[in-house]
């Protein structure tokens, strides 16, 4: 009887040791597929960065078409977002500043931007966002600390001073001008020609935004 019961035990331990084999194998299969699922992502397209003769890439192709199913899906398998053309637009630059704020929103979330990469200009892509009056870009630039609210391109325009100086004042503008003040836009700082932003407003009598910015003077 004690044999038996001996026998029993050993086939039971042998057989937990193979199950437990069984599930470690299972496990670094299971591993070593999403690893190679993972890689096989990145390397489905090895021309994804290729260019025209204008030096445009696919992804800035599709941000200029705002088709938001190709440019994310672009994004996704790591389209570079700072590859720029013959006239200094980037995928980034160019989301930024013309408004599409779909592609703007998941490239800011999962795309790897260079921050430093600057338009024809000379500036980042708030400034032409807020010139140009798409308040959701503005928003969304605003919102994220890695972009400088106060840069200035190669005329001294920050966001601020270029949302007053080259607009015409109407109610978008207004709103701007406080989304950047409210965010902390520096109002002291002046441009190429000695002006700041409050400078403008009153030389263009835009009498929403002189309130705004004399707020905070």
């Amino acid at each position: 009887m004690r044999k038996i019961i001996f026998i029993i035990l050993i086939l039971t331990i042998v057989g937990c040791a193979q199950n437990t084999s069984e599930n470690v194998n299972r496990t670094d299969n299971n591993k070593k597929e999403s690893e190679q699922d993972t890689m096989s992502k990145i390397k489905i397209n090895p021309n994804i960065d290729k260019v025209n003769e204008n030096n445009e890439s696919e992804l800035l192709i599709a941000v200029h078409n705002n088709d938001i199913e190709a440019a994310i899906n672009l994004i996704d398998q790591g389209a570079n977002v700072n590859l720029q053309d013959n006239i200094s637009d980037s995928p980034y630059l160019y989301a930024g500043a013309q408004g599409r704020t779909e592609i703007l929103e998941h490239m800011l979330k999962y795309a790897d931007i260079d921050f430093s990469v600057v338009n024809r200009y000379g500036g980042n892509t708030l400034i032409p966002a807020a010139e140009k009056g798409h308040i959701d870009n503005v928003k969304l630039l605003v919102a994220d600390d890695r972009i400088d609210i106060d840069f200035q391109n190669n005329f001294g325009y920050t966001a601020l001073i270029e949302a007053v100086a080259l607009t015409d004042g109407s109610e978008k503008f207004v709103e701007i001008v406080k989304i950047l003040v409210d965010a902390g836009a520096d109002i002291t700082l002046k441009d190429k020609s000695g002006k700041t932003a409050l400078d403008y407003a009153k030389e263009k009598k835009y009498e929403k935004m002189i309130e705004i910015l004399s707020k905070t003077s």
